[in-house]
């Protein structure tokens, strides 16, 4: 092999060599060399004069600030740049659409794939009981409140009052108002003016007449609206009077006005879509639907107010507990969160949860499909971290979110009397009507 790379290399010298020359030739025959035409002598050119050269200094500043120079790749994007090209080649080469070793996020399925983890995410509207998608849970309330009208009116009216009025600020300073209303005509049930509510008072007409709700509700625990004379004035007015009937039933006034006080918004609960499946190798894949990574409009709200902070906070030096309490923040902007639990015997119990929920919720949630559901045990997350029930973090809080695998294992003492009774520790946990209705994972 060495000779071989000598010839070559021979070879290459004898041809860079040039032309020969015969041995019998004389040297005086030798063609003499042509030499190159000397160039003619030209003149120095002369120098710019000061004014050209200012001028051409104005309109060389005056070019850079139309047009500043782009910034050149760093190092570090240059190697970040090369890298990408070398995955890319290999997983061109390999046959597969994705670079090995990259973390990209699984783009989201539509809800109608055969293939996603969940059909997305559902609620379940506490007065009818009917299963709701995201989209018309708001609508679909405001129509279970309205139609809760014709059976109790008061409670209707209060629900609209705390529901379809988004300012919780103006709906508690209303419903304050209302209250002091009833308190006077309760504690001065003598008095006549303290039975009449002027409609075009100004408290009345900024604190009350705002919100939705309100007029139903002075209807219902029995206002009625009646024209009555203004000392001073030409025309008469629209008030609110009280019917001596209600005025005969200050029970009921004091008991509307404590139903009012105490109310809350009603919200659609989140629906936990419990499944039950098979064991399999796909437990760890996830293939969420969009729900799970679209937004509400109050959400992206919220979201673009924690960028204007982010943006404040860039130029303020941060301590390391504000860094933390920063990378807490930005875990929240996951609002559910799809979570699995291998059982002992290999099935995977699912639900859908608020990623700011607690892991009492997910504790709960797994008690109530056992069969004995009084026996401790503990759920243990990536790693064998174990989620502490009393501690009870959020599930943000502890990184499982957007989706996330769990374990589940017997309290050790639990695991020593199982065996003692001679039973097997991994054998069917669940529920038996839970497991008629297992399924498969794909």
């Amino acid at each position: 092999m060495k000779k071989f790379f000598q010839e070559i290399k021979a070879d290459i010298k004898f041809k860079s060599a040039g032309p020969g020359q015969k041995l019998t030739d004389s040297a005086g025959e030798k063609a003499p060399k042509e030499r190159p035409n000397q160039p003619a002598h030209r003149p120095p050119r002369q120098g710019p004069t000061d004014e050209a050269q200012m001028a051409a200094a104005a309109a060389l500043a005056r070019l850079e600030q139309k047009q500043p120079r782009a910034r050149g790749p760093s190092s570090q994007d240059s190697i970040r740049n090369q890298v990408r090209k070398e995955l890319r080649a290999e997983a061109t080469v390999s046959g597969s659409t994705e670079a090995p070793g990259t973390n990209v996020a699984p783009e989201p399925r539509e809800e109608g794939s055969p293939h996603v983890a969940a059909p997305g995410v559902f609620f379940t509207c506490p007065l009818t009981g009917a299963t709701l998608r995201k989209d018309q849970r708001d609508a679909r309330i405001k129509e279970a409140i309205l139609s809760h009208f014709a059976t109790d009116p008061v409670a209707a009216s209060i629900m609209k009052i705390h529901t379809f009025n988004k300012d919780r600020d103006k709906v508690k300073l209303g419903v304050d108002t209302i209250a002091k209303y009833l308190d006077n005509i309760h504690l001065h049930p003598e008095e006549e003016r303290y039975r009449k509510i002027k409609l075009q008072n100004k408290v009345f007409q900024e604190r009350i007449n705002c919100l939705e709700g309100t007029h139903e509700f002075f209807e219902a625990i029995g206002f009625q609206k009646v024209l009555l004379p203004v000392p001073d004035q030409e025309g008469p007015e629209e008030f609110y009077v009280l019917s001596a009937a209600a005025l005969a039933q200050p029970q009921s006034l004091e008991r509307h006005k404590e139903q009012l006080l105490s109310a809350q918004p009603v919200r659609a609960t989140l629906a936990r879509q419990r499944r039950v499946f098979r064991p399999s190798p796909l437990a760890s894949q996830f293939d969420l639907p969009r729900d799970f990574f679209s937004l509400t409009a109050e959400e992206v709200k919220r979201e673009q107010r924690l960028r204007s902070e982010a943006v404040e906070r860039l130029s303020v030096l941060r301590t390391k507990a504000m860094r933390e309490k920063e990378e807490q923040r930005e875990l929240r902007r996951y609002t559910y969160t799809l979570l699995r639990v291998r059982l002992p015997d290999g099935c995977l119990l699912q639900g859908t949860f608020y990623a700011r929920e607690r892991v009492a919720a997910l504790y709960g949630f797994v008690r109530e499909a056992l069969q004995s559901d009084w026996l401790p045990f503990e759920l243990l997350a990536t790693g064998g971290q174990k989620l502490s029930e009393d501690e009870n973090p959020a599930f943000n809080e502890c990184g499982l979110v957007p989706s996330a695998l769990l374990t589940f294992s017997w309290d050790l003492a639990v695991l020593e009397d199982i065996r003692a009774a001679g039973a097997e520790p991994n054998s069917a946990i669940l529920k038996p009507e839970l497991l008629s209705a297992i399924e498969k994972l794909s």
